[in-house]
């Protein structure tokens, strides 16, 4: 009786940590950020809603709003609690294509419990190793092939 008591009593626990991490990614602010000369791309991912805003001038700016799907925000989840955000400012960039006009400078940035959490600098297309999966993924998120 008390084995069955444990493992109902785990599995509660269980559940009730799977929703407290996805109230924690329900009250962060993911912002990605890309641009060059020519080419400005902003994602803000908040509350399985994702915006993006392309262009920097009011003339040029076009924004769009989208719902991000339950198997997709699931999938978001996942990669937000594998990422370390204290991380961040020592994360190493893979290549410097930015520094020849080869690639938009590409940033990500975290409002997470009050805090600030941002990244170095690298090149659009290619984050970080222990961010790629999630930098990937909110790119995916709005059809974004440039």
């Amino acid at each position: 009786m008390k084995a069955i008591g444990m493992i109902l009593l785990t599995i509660f626990l269980g559940k009730s940590c799977s929703n407290e991490a996805q109230n924690d990614i329900n009250n962060a602010v993911l912002q990605y950020s890309a641009h060059t000369r020519g080419f400005h791309l902003k994602i803000i991912v908040n509350n399985q809603t994702a915006t993006v805003s392309k262009g920097r001038t009011p003339d040029s700016m076009t924004q769009t709003q989208t719902k991000i799907s339950d198997s997709d925000w699931k999938e978001l989840i996942a990669l937000f609690e594998k990422t370390n955000l204290e991380t961040f400012p020592d994360l190493k960039d893979p290549t410097q294509k930015r520094h020849y006009d080869g690639a938009a400078i590409a940033d990500l940035k975290v409002r997470y419990q009050d805090k600030n959490f941002e990244t170095v600098d690298f090149d659009h297309g290619f984050p970080p190793a222990e961010i790629e999966g999630l930098v990937n993924k909110i790119v995916a998120l709005t059809d974004e092939k440039e």
